[in-house]
């Protein structure tokens, strides 16, 4: 476990995309932890989640160690909020392969 904390502490940047869209155990959660404690004030980091941060309690199973989490991803933190279809919507959209109503339906 340690290496695989050094192997992800060493990049300038680290980027991990889609927080939240599998659930995390304990376990996880706590390494995840020790990740962003390791990587604070030490280098930049690039994180997405389709999750509000009111939610992260959920995603990681404890609303503390959730807390602990964004106190340090946000210290320093410039986050940009996006709204409307992802990408790959907008494109089946555009080609009529979907309807927003169908759409609307399932999320």
């Amino acid at each position: 476990m340690e290496d695989k904390l050094k192997l992800y502490t060493i990049p300038r940047l680290l980027i991990i995309d889609e927080i939240g869209y599998l659930p995390m155990d304990r376990t996880g959660a706590n390494v995840f932890f020790q990740l962003i404690s390791r990587r604070y004030e030490k280098g930049p980091m690039i994180l997405t989640s389709n999750q509000s941060f009111g939610a992260w309690g959920e995603v990681f199973g404890d609303r503390v160690l959730a807390t602990a989490i964004l106190d340090r991803v946000l210290h320093h933190a410039i986050t940009i909020n996006i709204r409307g279809h992802s990408y790959r919507l907008k494109e089946k959209l555009k080609a009529g392969l979907v309807r927003l109503e169908e759409t609307a339906a399932t999320t």
